[in-house]
Parts: C-alpha cells; sequence; structure tokens
C-alpha cells in the first residue's frame, strides 16, 4: 500500500497557478511586451536625448529603469497573479481546500485513488486523473487541464513521494487516460 501525507497551504496554490500561467500564450505576451518592448522604446528614448541634447545623464536614467523594468516586470506580474488567485476563492472555499491531505493507493481497493483532506473522504477513479508532472518542489496530479492534486515536497509529512508519484503514473497507465 502507497500512502502519503501532506500539508496544501496557500502558497502552494498560488505556486501551482503560477506554473499553469507561465505555460500560457497570454504570459508569453506579456513577458515579451514587458521584458523587451517597453524597455527597447525608453532606450529609444533615452538615445534621443542623447544624441539631440547631449544629455548622458539623462539617458544613463532612462537605460536604468529601462534594464529595471526588464528584470522586475515578470516578478511583479506575477505578484499580480496571485492576488488575482486569493480574490477568487471564499473563506469557505479556503477551509475546505487548505490543511492536511492523506493520498492512499491501496490494493485491496484498486480502481480509486482515496484522498483524505480538510473537505472529507473522496474516492478518485484512476480514469478520472489523466496524467502526473514534476515541477521544481511539487507533485502535480492532474484531473484535466485546469485541475489537479498538488502535493508539496515541503510538507510532504510521511511517505516517499517520488514512489508515490511513480505509481499513481502506472495506475493511470493501467486504468486508461481519458
Amino acid at each position: 500500500m502507497f500512502e502519503i501525507e501532506y500539508e496544501f497551504r496557500d502558497e502552494d496554490l498560488i505556486k501551482f497557478n503560477e506554473i499553469r500561467f507561465t505555460q500560457t500564450d497570454e504570459y508569453r505576451n506579456q513577458i515579451k511586451k514587458n521584458r523587451w518592448m517597453v524597455p527597447g522604446v525608453m532606450v529609444l528614448i533615452g538615445t534621443f536625448y542623447y544624441y539631440y541634447y547631449g544629455d548622458v545623464k539623462a539617458f544613463g536614467y532612462i537605460f536604468a529603469v529601462a534594464v529595471l523594468w526588464a528584470l522586475l516586470s515578470p516578478k511583479i506580474l506575477m505578484l499580480n497573479v496571485g492576488r488575482q488567485i486569493n480574490k477568487t476563492y471564499t473563506d469557505k472555499e479556503r477551509k475546505n481546500m487548505f490543511g492536511n491531505y492523506v493520498l492512499t493507493i491501496d490494493p485491496a481497493n484498486p480502481n480509486f485513488l482515496l484522498e483524505q483532506s480538510p473537505s472529507g473522504k473522496n474516492k478518485i477513479a484512476w480514469n478520472e486523473l489523466v496524467r502526473v508532472d514534476r515541477a521544481r518542489g511539487y507533485v502535480m496530479i492532474y484531473f484535466d487541464l485546469s485541475t489537479a492534486l498538488v502535493v508539496p515536497e515541503a510538507t510532504v509529512k510521511r511517505g516517499d513521494l517520488n514512489a508515490f508519484a511513480k505509481q499513481v503514473e502506472k495506475m493511470i497507465e493501467l486504468h486508461g487516460e481519458k
């Protein structure tokens, strides 16, 4: 029997959504605009000041702001994503979402992944699960493209996360994907 116990926290929810967001075209377009286009325009304005007015100091300030903009805009974008995520859930949903989870693969009940969470006990059929992904510090067991059980490595209290994830992958393959 494979079993894992972990705690799911607010920062884990935000990290999961950040990971999903970074894989979207919207994110890539925003990064391209904020990292390259806006600083590029700033440098052009600074160059204009340098050549037209001979103002090296203004060019230096504008160039420094452009570099800071290019470096900090992705982090500011992610902070904004985190704030938006926090606004989406009610207090009741948060209470049912955050806390201790126990996931069990029981050979006596081979058709389900057993989940014990703050919202209660659930049986998840293997054919409802799509895949297992790994990100730095996380294992995500997906129900569909936007919903997953997120297991943070840092909060695992009991069990071997890597062995559990490999077993989940085998069970998903065995019972067929959607």
